[in-house]
């Protein structure tokens, strides 16, 4: 089965596919961000923004479609919300995730990403906080 990245993101609660994984990694954007979680945790939408220098309407919309797809869990704090991989992820999927990032990391644009946000991280929380 073929689904390209235009079609709508299957329903939380149908059970996450390898098509609909790799569907939903298949934009660079929701690609890099994936990728950076997975090294760096939950974080707030403006540091995924800051890091990877997307917009927060942009950020936000990859972000849903990630989370549509039950990649990502969002979490709010304030006025703020947080994303993260997803707990309920299939065992295969975050090894599919894990192995991708680890491999990744060292390659643009995902090493320059990393980097940028180990030198901004400081910076970004006082900003998110504010």
């Amino acid at each position: 089965m073929h689904m390209s990245s235009t079609q709508p993101a299957p329903r939380a609660d149908t059970p996450l596919s390898a098509e609909g994984l790799f569907a939903a990694l298949a934009d660079s954007t929701r690609l890099r961000a994936v990728v950076l979680l997975h090294h760096t945790g939950e974080r707030c939408v403006c540091e995924l923004c800051d890091s990877l220098g997307v917009s927060q309407p942009k950020m936000s919309r990859h972000l849903a479609h990630l989370r549509d797809a039950g990649v990502v869990a969002a979490r709010r704090e304030g006025r703020w919300m947080h994303y993260g991989l997803a707990d309920s992820l299939p065992v295969w999927a975050s090894a599919t995730i894990a192995c991708s990032a680890q491999n990744l990391a060292t390659v643009l644009p995902f090493q320059d990403d990393i980097a940028r946000w180990e030198r901004q991280q400081t910076g970004i929380r006082r900003s998110c906080q504010t």
